[in-house]
């Protein structure tokens, strides 16, 4: 089971979470770009660019953020941040 935990965070404070689970057989980047879109599906967000540096970070911690510079529209949030719980 993959699982992926979106969180978006004001003034250091968490506003809102979610956990998307993935049974498919699908690779992880799959998943994660899937589990990503339903994120931002339901926080009703554009989705992020992936910068090189986020690219890096997520590959070494299995965890990010995605602040303004991410985002092509103006976010009412300091940054989106996604973690791997469970592979």
């Amino acid at each position: 089971m993959f699982r992926l935990w979106g969180k978006e965070f004001k003034d250091n404070r968490m506003i809102r979470d979610t956990v998307i689970c993935d049974d498919s057989d699908d690779t992880r980047t799959h998943k994660i770009f899937h589990a990503l879109e339903a994120i931002c599906y339901e926080f009703d967000l554009s989705k992020p660019i992936w910068l090189d540096s986020t690219i890096q970070e997520f590959q070494r911690h299995s965890k990010t953020r995605f602040t303004q510079d991410h985002f092509v529209d103006s976010i009412d949030f300091d940054y989106l941040e996604i973690q791997v719980i469970e592979e």
